[in-house]
């Protein structure tokens, strides 16, 4: 579309298509429709009018016309659909990542202005003098020695996971643990359990390697784990059960009970995603579903995207002994692992007690600015939009809004005026009746929290959810 623009096949200060209609038109999701409309806008090839619609700029950005054409955003549409295979495709038209990972209100994003860059650069600096052949070679066993024992030592006190280091298998994050797993474990027409509303990623980590989605619903204890009789039970269940994305539930013990009991009659795989577990403001943390009993067939995966910083690219998986060896050759062959060196500065800097220094610090610093959202939805917008869930915890809220009302666009008016929210409905395998918005307010500070609320309000009363009073 941006080669259609500079071409002159979409002339200026001509209106473009209806998002709903062009999305139907080309058989894609909305939301990628909506993503491709956000990045022209923020490129300025194209400019949004309140109350009709998205136009072609009358001057388009400097130097577009020079756009290299070997950059894969200058092919026309036709070149890329007959470059891209029906799998690829796919993968295409689900895409959910958003080109905005800053300011507010991005959900899940971590406040990585707090964290103590110069430690852990004089750490790094330190180690990299003279590093030992064996850090600057491919991984092969599953990561540093020394961040896995770091690891271990840790999440057996914070988290009561019951592992040891040869169990752990350091990753690139949360997507790079549910592709290995999913790759090893699973045969394409396997069927995995993934909750409703959930985690976008994952499902389409799933979909990409051919697995069967059945999208299972949530209530206030977590997801319903109901297997109908003569029904095939599930290879791989994926879960969040401390602190439910994007929901905000916990997993009672109940079902947790229910969970373990299916698995192991089933031997069906638990996979633990336990993404933001360490920002719990009130009480102590929910201990890890891995821990709750010996030898229980879940598979637990970590991240320091939220706790330390998303581009660090670090992550891990703790695994039953049984899986330890084949997952960690899988991870060496489809992967070759690396990053060694920051792997051994940041096992130093657990280890002596700067990561939960840092956790400390972050924990009361968003639990203040949680509180502070709180109260702004609370007065401005009134009872029935504040979040469902009280839990004090996680790096975001859910704002409730109307059922039948248009989440998605009251987000992308929001995003034309700076605001970066999150439909709630975006999360949803399925068509729900629930409508609401994700806001995240780790990374804003009170002053600019209050001006984007100011805006969001204003939208909503724009889209008519607020009156005017």
């Amino acid at each position: 579309m941006q080669a259609a623009i500079v071409e002159g096949i979409f002339p200026r200060a001509t209106r473009l298509p209806a998002t709903r209609d062009l999305a139907r038109e080309l058989s894609v999701s909305r939301n990628t429709v909506l993503n491709v409309y956000e990045n022209l806008m923020s490129q300025g090839y194209v400019t949004a009018r309140t109350g009709s619609g998205t136009w072609i700029a009358e001057t388009l950005p400097e130097g577009c016309l020079n756009s290299p054409r070997g950059d894969d955003l200058t092919l026309p549409l036709s070149v890329k659909t007959a470059a891209i295979s029906k799998r690829g495709a796919s993968l295409l038209g689900h895409a959910n990542a958003s080109p905005y990972q800053w300011g507010a209100f991005v959900p899940g994003a971590p406040d990585v202005t707090q964290f103590p860059h110069k430690l852990f650069s004089q750490i790094q600096a330190r180690l990299n003098r003279e590093p030992d052949v064996d850090r600057l070679i491919y991984s092969s066993n599953g990561g540093c020695p020394q961040l896995r024992q770091a690891l271990a030592d840790y999440l057996s006190v914070a988290r009561s996971v019951r592992a040891d280091a040869d169990q752990i298998i350091i990753t690139e994050g949360i997507h790079q643990a549910v592709d290995l797993v999913t790759r090893v474990l699973c045969d394409p027409g396997d069927t995995a359990w993934i909750e409703e509303p959930g985690y976008w990623g994952t499902r389409n980590l799933l979909r990409i390697n051919g697995l069967k989605i059945q999208a299972m619903p949530v209530d206030d204890q977590g997801i319903i784990p109901d297997l109908p009789p003569r029904s095939r039970a599930p290879k791989v269940i994926f879960v969040t059960p401390s602190h439910q994305y994007p929901l905000g539930v916990h997993l009672s013990l109940e079902r947790r009970k229910q969970l373990l009991n299916l698995a192991s009659k089933h031997k069906t795989w638990l996979v633990e995603d336990d993404y933001d577990s360490e920002f719990r403001f009130a009480g102590q943390p929910f201990p890890s579903l891995q821990g709750f009993e010996p030898d229980a067939p879940v598979i637990y995966m970590g991240t320091f995207s939220k706790t330390l910083y998303p581009a660090l690219r670090l992550g891990y998986l703790v695994v039953p002994k049984a899986l330890a060896q084949p997952l960690r050759v899988a991870a060496a062959e489809l992967y070759r692992g690396g990053h060694l060196l920051v792997q051994r500065a940041l096992a130093e800097f657990i280890q002596k007690g700067h990561y939960m220094a840092h956790i400390r610090r972050m924990r009361k610093l968003y639990s203040q600015r949680r509180r502070f959202l709180a109260g702004l939805i609370e007065r401005y917008l009134g009872a029935d939009f504040m979040p469902r869930v009280n839990h004090e915890a996680g790096l975001h809220l859910v704002v409730n809004l109307p059922a039948g009302c248009d989440d998605v666009a009251i987000a992308a008016l929001a995003l034309r005026r700076g605001v970066k929210v999150r439909p709630l409905s975006q999360y949803y395998m399925h068509q729900q009746e629930r409508r609401g918005l994700l806001l995240g307010y780790a990374c804003v500070d009170e002053r600019q929290c209050q001006d984007a609320f100011g805006v969001l309000k204003a939208c909503l009363v724009e889209s008519g959810i607020l009156s005017r009073s």
